[in-house]
Order: C-alpha cells, then structure tokens, then sequence
C-alpha cells in the first residue's frame, strides 16, 4: 500500500501501483470529467501513471494555468502527426512549447510556407476530434533506432543517440502515430480542444549549427478557449502595428544598415527621444545619491581575465589586438603573441577600478556610482531584432559598493527608484523574480547561499512579492528581474539588481572596516532601464509612437491657412521656443487639412493653426492628436498649458 497526501491535507491508502486516473474516478466523476493530468510531488506527471510509493498529488484540471503547457504540448504533437498524414515524406524533428505556443522543426525537400497552414489546421482539428488517447511506452534503444530508421527518420535516431544511456527512452503514442517525447501528456488528443492557430514559418538550422541542413519551423499557439485564443491574436495584430522597426522608419527616428550590423543610427528626432530620455534618468539617479562616472571603452584583457569575464564571455567580447605598425605597412599582421584588448560588454570591472583608487572606509559607504556605459557584444547577426537586441548599447548602469549590514536598505532604495521611475513613464504592473545560481558560476556554493539568502531577505524587507527563477542569476551573483507590462499585455524584462560577492575578491576591492580591519565591500550591480536603445523601442512599441508630450521629439507645429498671417504665426512659435517646447512651423501653400493630416500621420502631440480671424485676436485654434474637433483659446493660455504639459515628469 501506499499512502497519497492531498492538497486539502487529507492522506488516503491505495494499493501500490494505483494510477491517477483509478483515484480521481473513484473521488467524483465531475473532478475526473475536467481532469487532463496531475502533479505527483510538484512535478507534472500522466494522470496514467502509477503511484508506486507514498507521495503528494495534486490533480490538473484543463481549464487550469497549469494546464495551458499541456495543451501547447499535445498540440505540437497533433500538428506533427497533421503534417506526416498530408505529406508522409517529412520527418520530425523536435517540438517543443515556448511563450505563448509551441513550434515544431520539419525536414522536407520542399519548404513550407503560410499556404499550407489552412490544409494543416482542418487535419489537426480531424485529429483532435478523433480523440486518440495519449500513451506511455518505454521502448528498448536499440530496437527504438531500428524502428525510426525503418521509417526513415533519421534525425530521430540522433536524438536518441544523444539521451543519456541512463535515461528511459519514452515514447508516446495517439493511435497509430508515436513520437520519442519526455511527457507527460493529457488524456487525449481531445484535450487540445479548438482553440489553436498556426501564426507563422521559418528556416531553422538543425540544432542551431550553421553547417546543418535547413529545417523549415512551424509555430503555432494554443489557448484554453477561444476567447484567450482570440485576445492574444489581436494582442499580436496590435505588436504588428506598433513594430518599433516600423515606426521607426514611418517616423524617422532611427536605421540600421548592414554596415554597422547592431549598431542603431539615430536621426534628429531619434536621438531627441535618445537625450530627453537619458537627461531623465540622469536627474533620476543622481537625486539618489549617486556619483557619475565615465570609465574606458577599450581595456586590457588581463582586467576581464581576472574579473573572469575572459573565459565567461569572450566569445561575446570584441577583441582588439593593440598594435603599432609602420604608416607605410602594406597590410596589417597580427603576431601570435600580440597584446590584447577588447570592447567591453559591461562596466562593472572597470567600476571597481574607480573604487580601488585611494582608501575607502566603512563611513564611505554605501558608495554609488552611475554610468551611461557605451558596451558592445558580439550579439550572432541572427539574434539581432532592431533597438531591442543591438551590439552596441548604453546602459544606464550603477553599482552600489555597501556593507553587508547596508544590503537591505540599499535593496529598499534602489525598488523606490525603480518604482519612481516606471510609474513616471506609465508602467504600473511590475513582476519580481529572484534569479538563482545557473550551472556556469563563479564563487563557491557558500558564497552563493549567503548571496541569495541576502537578496531574497532585502526583498522580502521590503514587502514585495516575488517568485524563484531557479538557475537564472548571473555568473558571480544572484538577481532581482523586474518586469513591466506595456499597453498591450506583453511583458518585458528591463531593470535588474544584483548581490555580488564575487567581483570585489577577484579585483582585490577593499575599505578599512570600524576595527581597523580591512573588509571586502558587497557589490550591488543595477540598471532601471537596462539600456536607452530597449527601452526607447519599448516606448515606442507601448505608446504606438504617440509619444507623451515631453518625449515627443515635435511637440508643437504650428501651421498657417493663409500666408498673410505668417509674421503673427512667427510670434506665437517664438513665444512657444522661449517656454521651452520643440515646434516646427507649416507655412507651406497647402490646404490646412493636408496639413494636420500629415503632422497628425507623425504623431506631433499638438497643431495650433492660425487663420486671418486667430491673427486679428490673438488667438490659436488648437488640434491634439487622437481628438475629433479643435479648441480656441488665446495664445498665452495655449502656450502656458503645452508648456506644462511638456515638463517632463520628476520636474512637475
């Protein structure tokens, strides 16, 4: 017998070997009506599977959070099984659920493409309605790469070939079709329901090596209902819509081209939103006691070699050899033994260096320092996606050099900041995650428990409510994550702090404790935004490119109907510049409707028009983007409400 612990703390004996289906059937027929699945011990699990020694479950209902992983699971199944019945020459490779869907790689002659997607979803729903029930087989290696390779699926061998010896070699079966897959799995294929679409495809490489053949990957989503199905694909219609590359180029903000792969050329009215945003965060930070900085763009690879950056991140690094050549060289040779350099990729090493000059006592700190860091990573060309994953970027990075004692109220402070500083630019729903040890780290597993144990208290201090990202920290310390949600739904990870113990032991940084002793600093590295090139693409993708005013790079045109009032339209924009606003004029000899069409198509936030009446009064007729009508007021009340409206948040 063994004894099942349930989530409403009762304990039941069953027999040993008693499945999960048996105990929910003889609970109630409505729970195991809604059932797909169960938790055995926290982890997802076949509501078929045995119960074989003394344990917690929890049963899975379809209509759960849970559940929605399931769901994209089994539909990648069905999808495939929907592709090998229409063309039975294409091999499967891998499928796997990522946000919001899942995807599934194919190998065929001929690519697919969006046509094939109407002919693919009648056969997924024929599948699904079939009902085949989802089964667990444990199958022998060997006899498992005879019998793929019969079919010839020869990258299914592969993967076999790559499961561990001590692995079993599960294989899941819905009818006829199977499928080498780790489960679990629901029910049956039934499961899956209707709410499902394939969204798009593309190339992939086998296992992301270059070298391989090219796969073509389908991607799909699936949702409980179709109302979830349906809001999230008008969510991905509006992200369409509010493509920062799109707008970018619509509103000429910015381009890249590919002789600068990553790197963003800001026009005019780019860098504007660039310089207001960077002015912001600047009065922002330096209004919480930090102290900034500016630290080299190009070091000596000794400093990343002993930071442990080297080895960490070369790969990521550009390295520059440092020489000296003749000006009459013909061509540039490059010795083996040649001194390296290399761009760095963040400026937390080069931070403590500007710590490490002079004596710091523990009355020095907490010692804050804030950068607008220029960085470069050798980002794979693939990876880049326009502002948003770029090569070069501008952090706006500080690091905190405290006492342990301090960890808490310096957490507490920098949550504050960040608070302050999303809610000034709209965001009010902020996500926490505490990101743990990853497998690649520095520092020993003592440091790392004093590490996460001294960030999750200071959170905890704090109020806030968080959750665990287990292996997700950085490589010498664990992280706060902050993620915000913009207008549309979608979540983006932007500002983060981290508790390093690491760095200052490996760069030797020090200050002369209360005792006399000398006492290693905690390093607490941070970023609100994370960098101005992300977070301008945020805000344009959030905002639809309607910038609030003071982000606005044209806050005001000022347009005329007749070219006799051009004199008095020149005063209303002197007066508009001398209150500090960003106008532009429409002089031109078009009608005024053109006019306001075409501004209103650049997303200026106001149009002030002035006819032969406006210029007799004193007035301005006033049209705000996203209004119907206009309003008529006099110049000084114009002036005086934009001006305000202008002000950038943390000045009002």
């Amino acid at each position: 017998m063994v004894n099942v612990s349930f989530p409403d703390g009762a304990v039941r004996e069953y027999t040993r070997g008693t499945t999960g289906t048996t105990i929910v059937d003889s609970i109630s027929k409505s729970l195991a009506k809604k059932t797909v699945a169960m938790r055995i011990n926290g982890e997802l699990a076949d509501l078929s599977d045995p119960l074989n020694e003394d344990c917690a479950i929890e049963f899975v209902q379809r209509d759960d959070e849970a559940a929605l992983e399931l769901i994209r699971h089994d539909c990648a199944h069905v999808l495939a099984e929907a592709v090998q019945e229409l063309w039975p020459d294409t091999q499967v490779t891998i499928g796997p659920v990522i946000e919001n869907g899942f995807y599934y790689d194919f190998a065929r002659d001929q690519h697919f493409t969006e046509q094939d997607f109407e002919a693919i979803e009648k056969k997924m729903a024929q599948i699904i309605e079939r009902g085949a029930v989802f089964t667990k087989e444990v199958w022998d290696r060997e006899e498992a790469k005879r019998v793929f390779a019969a079919k010839g699926e020869d990258y299914k061998v592969e993967l076999i070939d790559a499961i561990p010896g001590d692995e079993d070699l599960k294989i899941y079966k819905q009818g006829q079709w199977f499928d080498l897959c780790r489960g679990p799995h629901m029910r049956s294929t039934k499961d899956v329901g209707v709410a499902f679409k394939l969204t798009k495809v593309a190339g992939a490489y086998w296992r992301g090596d270059s070298n391989n053949k090219m796969l073509s990957r389908i991607y799909g989503t699936a949702w409980v209902n179709p109302k979830q199905l349906k809001a999230y694909l008008h969510m991905i219609e509006e992200a369409e819509k509010r493509d920062h590359r799109k707008l970018g180029k619509e509103l000429d903000l910015f381009h890249l081209q590919e002789e600068a792969q990553g790197s963003v050329f800001w026009h005019p009215k780019g860098f504007n939103i660039y310089n207001q945003m960077e002015s912001y965060i600047r009065r922002k930070v330096n209004a919480a006691g930090y102290k900034e900085i500016k630290t080299p763009q190009l070091m000596d690879s000794k400093l990343w070699e002993k930071s442990g950056h080297w080895s960490k991140f070369r790969e990521d690094m550009f390295v520059v050899p440092d020489l000296e050549f003749a000006s009459d060289a013909e061509q540039l040779d490059v010795a083996p033994d040649s001194k390296l350099m290399a761009l760095k990729p963040m400026n937390c090493p080069a931070h403590i260096q500007v710590f490490n000059q002079g004596i710091k006592s523990y009355r020095d700190l907490p010692l804050r320092f804030a950068e607008f860091g220029c960085c470069h990573r050798n980002e794979a060309h693939g990876a880049l996606h326009g502002l948003m994953r770029v090569r070069q970027m501008t952090q706006d990075d500080g690091h905190v050099f405290c006492r342990e004692d301090q960890i808490t109220s310096e957490t507490e402070a920098f949550c504050a900041l960040l608070d302050s500083v999303y809610q000034d630019l709209g965001f009010t729903e902020v996500k926490i995650l505490l990101a743990t040890r990853p497998d690649m780290r520095a520092g020993s597993d003592e440091t790392w428990d004093q590490a996460e144990k001294g960030l999750g208290d200071a959170l905890r201090a704090t109020g806030r409510e968080f959750e665990i990202a287990e292996g997700e920290g950085a490589f010498y310390g664990p992280k706060l994550e902050f993620h915000l949600k913009d207008a549309i739904g979608r979540s983006w990870q932007c500002g983060t702090l981290q508790l390093d113990f690491v760095l200052p032991e490996r760069l030797d940084a020090s200050y002369i404790a209360e005792d006399g002793s000398r006492q290693r600093p905690v390093m607490l590295h941070r970023a609100v935004l994370g960098t101005l090139e992300r977070f301008i693409g945020i805000l344009i993708e959030n905002h639809a490119g309607r910038m609030p005013m003071w982000l606005a790079p044209t806050q005001v045109v000022v347009a005329t109907i007749i070219s006799d009032v051009d004199p008095a339209a020149m005063k209303v924009v002197e007066k508009l510049k001398a209150a500090g606003l960003r106008v532009e004029t429409d002089f031109r000899n078009e009608k005024i409707n053109y006019k306001v069409r075409e501004h209103s198509t650049q997303k200026v936030p106001a149009i002030l028009v002035l006819g032969e009446r406006e210029a007799e009064e004193g007035t301005v007729s006033v049209r705000r983007l996203g209004e119907k009508g206009q309003k008529v007021v006099s110049v000084e009340e114009a002036v005086a409400a934009l001006a305000a409206e202008a002000t950038p948040p943390d000045l009002k």
